[in-house]
């Protein structure tokens, strides 16, 4: 049996509590504790072990760390943090829940989250920092650019391309073959039959 790995986990939001779930499933890592902006927040078992601003420091306790705040509200506010823990030198993993289906022939980046029921399928390639949500399903071919969250349930049929920094929102369908530029927010239960352009929003 392979010792686990200690694990911290930058951001206590509701979204924190499905990355748990997914993370004890996994068997990998031990959850230590959580970071939060604010030090008074708590909405697991685990206790929050410092803020923000104790990320360097904590830095030299723990190598390994995991951004768990999810993307509807600030489609940049999971990238910031990445780019943070990346330049204090955490490891960010990637997480597969041991109950989702991911292709050995795709590509999925670091600190991404592939979550409880989703379906990567053959020659996807998904990148940093992503939330891949519960019971999505990503199609064969498909590029998904850095900092993306594709939410639940959303299927992103064969040869999509989407975007770096794009949310795309829950029961959400997208037609093969389509172009979704960066920094897009699709709303939940959409059917996008068409490209869209960078920042474009589909509410």
């Amino acid at each position: 049996m392979k010792v686990k790995k200690n694990i911290i986990l930058i951001g206590a939001v509701g979204h924190c509590n499905s990355c748990i779930d997914v993370i004890e499933q996994e068997k990998k890592y031990n959850i230590i504790g959580l970071i939060d902006k604010k030090k008074n927040n708590s909405i697991s078992k685990y206790k929050l072990i410092g803020s923000d601003k104790d990320l360097k420091n904590l830095r030299n306790k723990f190598k390994n760390a995991f951004i768990t705040i999810g993307q509807i509200k600030d489609l940049f506010a999971r990238e910031k943090i990445f780019k943070i823990a990346t330049k204090y030198k955490f490891n960010l993993p990637t997480i597969i829940s041991p109950l989702a289906y991911v292709s050995k022939d795709s590509d999925v980046g670091q600190g991404t989250i592939i979550m409880h029921g989703a379906i990567v399928n053959k020659y996807s390639k998904i990148g940093k920092n992503c939330i891949i949500n519960t019971g999505s399903v990503i199609e064969h071919n498909t590029k998904i650019g850095d900092n993306c969250h594709i939410s639940t349930g959303s299927i992103v049929n064969g040869g999509v391309t989407i975007g770096n920094n794009t949310f795309i929102g829950s029961g959400s369908v997208i037609k093969q073959n389509l172009v979704i530029g960066n920094a897009c927010f699709v709303n939940a239960k959409k059917y996008l039959d068409k490209n869209l352009k960078n920042n474009s929003k589909l509410l």
